[in-house]
């Protein structure tokens, strides 16, 4: 039996590297945020229909998208967030779906990293829901620090997400991170050998997971 978890979590929770440490066990880890990427390059269509709507000024000097440009005009435009969605959610869900089935054939299981999954309603994705969770000041710092922003940047970017109890509502499992990056390889490796045994008929199901 094959089947999908959804990886999710807040910004800056450290989902992307919980992410890498499922790649490391050899586990089909598909990037929401790389197909995003990967549909906005220049010639692409998502490119295009951006253009279209919002005006080349959306453009740096080499044809790529500006991304800082865009990302400060959409958080600070609640109206330009929604259209900026409402063009690229669908080019990416399909493109999301392409890559599920064609992992999901090849291995036990398969990992969705989608950022805002319980907020899109994308939960009809996956099978399973796994929630990197830390305290939205840690999530703030993070933040800053990762990206060279002030506290109001960081403050409407933390806006834009789901909220943090509805992502722990919805979660099936859940790794807490307010500890150090390596620390986070245990409970992957344990959660690992769980799906694992399910996806094998070891075991007839998973009892939530809170690690």
């Amino acid at each position: 039996m094959s089947f999908t978890v959804g990886l999710t979590g807040g910004i800056a929770s450290g989902k992307s590297l919980v992410g890498a440490f499922f790649a490391e066990l050899g586990v089909p880890v598909i990037d929401a945020d790389q197909v995003s990427r990967d549909i906005v390059q220049p010639g692409a269509a998502g490119l295009n229909a951006l253009v279209a709507h919002f005006g080349a000024d959306i453009l740096d000097e080499t044809g790529q998208m500006d991304r800082r440009r865009m990302r400060e005009r959409v958080f600070a435009n609640p109206a330009a967030r929604l259209e900026l969605e409402a063009i690229l959610h669908p080019l990416i869900r399909q493109r999301l779906l392409e890559l599920r089935d064609e992992a999901i054939e090849r291995h036990y299981y398969c990992v969705l990293m989608i950022p805002l999954l319980v907020k899109f309603g994308w939960t009809d994705l996956v099978d399973r829901l796994l929630v990197v969770d830390c305290s939205e000041e840690t999530q703030r710092q993070r933040l800053m620090a990762r990206d060279e922003i002030d506290t109001e940047l960081a403050n409407n970017m933390l806006k834009s997400q789901d909220s943090r109890n509805a992502r722990l509502q919805a979660a099936d499992d859940i790794i807490l991170n307010e500890g150090e990056p390596d620390a986070l390889r245990a409970p992957v490796q344990k959660l690992h050998a769980f799906y694992r045994q399910y996806a094998c008929g070891d075991i007839p199901e998973l009892p939530q997971q809170k690690l």
